[in-house]
């Protein structure tokens, strides 16, 4: 679902992101009732987890996956029993928090769940909380505001319980010192590489050698069943160029939405912060105030002064060495009572002091930008696109059941679909069932329908399959090979290829051992070494064998000389000349940064335990045959 609560503490957003699959389209009623029927996949406690909601699981995390990778995923990774067991975790992980949170009477207001949503940029047009964009996004997610706003709430009730981690989580400042003194420590090093290149002339391979070789890995010259295959592909996209748009629309279209063509009122402010900490006691807060009180009369009789007086008393460190200046930016970009401050005053007017969760503030608007709206002819282009692709949306199922019965009710060809919704049949190269993709999708539903034995005997159209909302294909089979043991001749020259850069590899290593020995009994190495450089611990350009190595080796006496294989067979022999330690103080923004990292990582350790916790606490019970991948 949307990211509404990013914006809320960084602890609690990245254990979310981490443990917490989003509950998606199931509300709170699906998780504390019986739920649709079908067998149950696990149990917490009195409450089930359906084979339906399991299954909706595992099709949102693969459209997940497949969003994030551009559809470049091997199928068989969502068959696998391990993709299942991480899935069926999360909504175990999922379920229990929540019955956590209900049992503990943790509540959102309605207030909090309009806030939220309100304050979402995807719902916004022009600024503001658009209605109808949000109804167009949640249903084009399959989601009524009912379902999403239930799910919401428990995200929220769901955060209560996380925020609580990010916030008790604490690393001692002297403790971080000395860790990012280790991680920033760099070593400085010259290297002589031993490439296998140089090893190649005169490696003869036997074909005795290759004849072993080859024996020895059969499995892995063995083709696998493959085909090629017809197909086509109806979306949206493709109903595009069907779909015209009428002048008048188009133009009443920008009529009634002459808002989200333009841009808000925008309005630069400068500030002076005296700041004071969410939990101070009365008498820091009403000193606090009497300050800011102060610097308000201060710049009351020298408006003029306003920055220099910012530069040296406001303790917002981000604003104050720019005289407060805080920029231009629109209605809701700040806190709210700092926002309705800015955009209820005039500009150049000073007025009374600000509260807000950060302390006080002392504002000034300097700047306004007024509202505007891009002419008709310049976005006459954008909305004749928002109007097709709407209308494309709205024919689209009926035409895809028509798509998908004339593919079913014609088996023998794809051209009569084709031809119907004005589409192009298209040919696939040669795919294995494995790693083939069909139009770039690795759907493992439609691999299985191509690859199946009747299938195949019946010489038919396979069904139309939705690789992911809102995109069919059918396809059917022109061209089929079984699986077969690939002759040697047909791969002897790579295996030679092979054979023969595993040797060279080998020798470079060997040589590089003999230089290392040599050099560790005070010999020279006989040939140039590279420009020394100087690489941190936290960053290091080696591969990881060579940069354990490299900072793990013993530097008491100096040049220090270790050796370690290189990516490519190559092997590296490393000459450590220098070990450079930064002075960090305690407030260093380094250390800073490493506290907020070490913080996170102490609060995602202690949440995961309290999840374990609560798993034994209510009783998990894991229904294990449901995680065995489903018969092809």
């Amino acid at each position: 679902m949307f990211e509404l609560v990013r914006k809320n503490k960084r602890i609690a957003q990245l254990v979310l992101a981490i443990i917490i699959v989003p509950f998606a389209f199931f509300g709170m009623d699906a998780y504390f009732s019986d739920g649709p029927g079908g067998a149950e996949v696990a149990r917490i406690g009195d409450y089930s987890i359906t084979t339906q909601e399991f299954e909706q699981a595992l099709r949102e995390r693969q459209d997940r996956i497949r969003r994030e990778s551009d559809g470049q995923v091997d199928s068989a990774l969502f068959r696998s029993r391990e993709f299942r067991r991480a899935v069926l975790e999360s909504l175990i992980n999922d379920r229990t928090i929540a019955m956590f949170a209900m049992d503990r009477g943790l509540a959102v207001t309605a207030e909090q769940l309009q806030d939220t949503i309100a304050r979402e940029a995807a719902f916004q047009e022009g600024g503001g909380f658009s209605r109808s964009r949000y109804e167009q996004l949640l249903q084009a997610q399959g989601m009524t505001p009912t379902m999403f706003e239930r799910s919401l709430a428990q995200d929220l009730r769901t955060q209560q319980i996380v925020q609580s981690f990010g916030q008790s989580a604490f690393a001692g400042k002297a403790t971080v010192q000395r860790l990012v003194d280790i991680q920033l420590e760099e070593r400085v090093f010259s290297t002589l590489r031993f490439a296998p290149a140089d090893f190649e002339a005169g490696i003869e391979i036997a074909d005795e050698a290759v004849q072993r070789h080859y024996e020895e890995n059969r499995e892995r010259y063995k083709q696998p069943p493959r085909l090629r295959a017809e197909y086509l592909v109806f979306d949206e996209e493709a109903m595009l160029a069907d779909v015209d748009v009428d002048e008048e629309k188009v133009r009443a279209y920008y009529e009634a939405n002459r808002n989200q063509y333009g841009q808000p009122e925008e309005r630069r402010a400068r500030h002076i912060l005296v700041r004071v900490a969410a939990d101070a006691d009365e008498a820091t807060r009403a000193a606090a105030r009497e300050r800011a009180e102060a610097l308000l009369a201060e710049v009351r009789a020298e408006p003029e002064r306003f920055a220099e007086i910012a530069r040296e008393s406001s303790e917002d460190p981000g604003s104050a060495r720019d005289g407060g200046d805080l920029g231009f930016f629109a209605p809701g970009a700040m806190v709210e009572a700092f926002d309705e401050a800015v955009f209820g005053r005039e500009p150049g007017e000073i007025g009374g002091v600000v509260e807000t969760g950060f302390g006080y503030h002392v504002i000034e608007v300097t700047e306004v930008k007024p509202s505007s709206v891009r002419p008709f002819e310049e976005v006459r282009a954008q909305i004749e696109d928002e109007l097709r692709r709407q209308e494309a949306s709205r024919r689209f199922p009926v035409l895809a059941e028509q798509f998908a019965n004339t593919v079913y009710e014609q088996p023998d060809s794809l051209q009569p679909a084709a031809d119907a919704m004005g589409l192009e049949v298209q040919t696939s190269d040669w795919i294995s069932r494995a790693d083939g993709s069909i139009a770039g999708y690795r759907e493992p539903q439609l691999l299985d329908a191509l690859f199946d034995a009747q299938t195949r005997a019946l010489d038919e159209n396979i069904e139309a399959i939705e690789v992911e909302r809102g995109t069919l294909i059918s396809a059917r089979v022109v061209e089929f090979e079984d699986a077969r043991q690939l002759p040697l001749e047909e791969v002897r020259e790579d295996i030679v290829a092979e054979l023969r850069a595993a040797e060279a590899a080998r020798l470079a290593q060997v040589r590089g051992e003999e230089v290392l020995a040599e050099l560790r009994d005070g010999q020279s190495a006989g040939q140039e070494w590279s420009e020394p450089v100087a690489m941190p611990r936290g960053n290091p350009e080696l591969p990881a064998q060579a940069a354990r190595a490299v900072f793990t080796a013993s530097v008491e006496a100096l040049p220090a000389y270790v050796g370690a294989p290189l990516s490519g067979g190559e092997y590296g022999v490393f000459r450590i000349e220098e070990v450079i330690h930064p002075e960090i103080g305690l407030d260093d923004p380094q250390v800073q940064a490493f506290a907020l990292q070490y913080d996170r990582l102490v609060a995602e350790q202690e949440f995961a335990a309290f999840v374990a916790a609560l798993r034994e606490q209510y009783g998990v019970e894991i229904r294990v045959a449901a995680l065995e991948p489903p018969e092809n």
